[in-house]
């Protein structure tokens, strides 16, 4: 027997303010069909004034364990991640923890941009498989509004705010790829890829927060190739073949990304988890919003085999597979 990391709680928040693509149009020199056509992304939300990555962070989770029918004393420990904490520091995943009124156990932040959920995951589940804790919440919160460049239409069109949580159980299993729960992990990073999408401030060098630059064509390059590569080295590890995906549940970065991952891994569209083009790209935040808003929706049924994928700055990415 071993322990095997269950999904037992999904829930997310998305902050008010909903922007469409016309919003853009008095501000730039560009549509909503260039927009749409370039990424699917028809619209987003942005934080409000005052309102942080935490804020949100605390939302998700608290819808997360209402769902699971858990309260916060039941949680051992957070695993956020971030790229747009609220602070330097403390973590963000503090201020969750301190929202939520735990007084126990231990939170801190991963730090893998758009990859660091599938990151923050894949270390979630390490730590309940060696008996570190029962239970943890695991985050994703972004508010990537506070750092675009509002007039370099390539990138501040993208991206939008919000957050994502999941209740990760330990439970007892056999060991096979017919358990429930988190079955494998692919990571991988290549700092020799900064270039191509970074931030370009912080502590040590600017001393500002910076604003995000993306080379967008070498990164959807990039993309593809390695989505596919890891979700099929995670497959292999857990044992099972691309025939056995119920769902692929990607990062939400542009839909011509996912389209043509997917395509190369044999899946149809309709096996796959589309909603980029209501939120945008929330980075650290898509894959946990996909996964509650298609678990609210009860499309995910009790032994689905789930591909989660993701690539983001570093250039980091990785995927998870799990079955429901």
């Amino acid at each position: 027997m071993i322990r095997r990391s269950i999904v037992v709680g999904t829930g997310h928040y998305l902050p008010e303010r909903v922007v469409e693509n016309s919003w853009f149009e008095e501000r730039l020199d560009t549509n909503d069909e260039w927009i749409r056509s370039r990424s699917g992304i028809e619209r987003r939300h942005f934080a409000a004034e005052g309102q942080t990555t935490s804020d949100l962070a605390i939302r998700a989770a608290k819808a997360a364990l209402e769902n699971a029918g858990l309260t916060a004393g039941d949680i051992d420990g957070i695993v956020l991640a971030t790229s747009t904490p609220d602070f330097t520091f403390p973590a963000v995943a503090t201020m969750v923890q301190s929202g939520l009124g735990m007084t126990r156990g231990f939170a801190y932040d991963v730090q893998a941009v758009c990859a660091g959920f599938v990151f923050a995951l894949a270390n979630a589940d390490a730590m309940l498989r060696a008996g570190m804790a029962d239970r943890l919440l695991v985050i994703g919160a972004e508010t990537f509004s506070r750092i675009m460049d509002w007039t370099d239409r390539s990138t501040c069109v993208l991206f939008g705010d919000g957050a994502g949580a999941v209740v990760l159980e330990a439970r007892e299993a056999a060991g096979t790829p017919e358990d429930r729960g988190i079955l494998s992990a692919d990571l991988h990073s290549d700092g020799t890829y900064r270039e191509l999408l970074y931030v370009d401030g912080g502590v040590s060098t600017t001393g500002t927060a910076g604003q995000l630059r993306m080379q967008g064509n070498l990164v959807f390059r990039h993309a593809v190739e390695k989505l596919t590569k890891t979700a099929h080295a995670a497959l292999d590890k857990a044992g099972l073949e691309t025939s056995d995906v119920s769902w692929l549940v990607p990062h939400q970065a542009n839909k011509r990304i996912i389209s043509g991952t997917a395509q190369k891994m044999g899946l149809p569209m309709e096996k796959v988890v589309l909603t980029v083009a209501d939120h945008g790209n929330t980075s650290a935040a898509s894959i946990p919003l996909a996964l509650s808003i298609a678990n609210g929706e009860n499309r995910f049924k009790p032994g689905d085999v789930l591909v989660t994928e993701a690539i983001g700055g570093g250039l980091s990415w990785g995927s998870v597979v799990l079955r429901w």
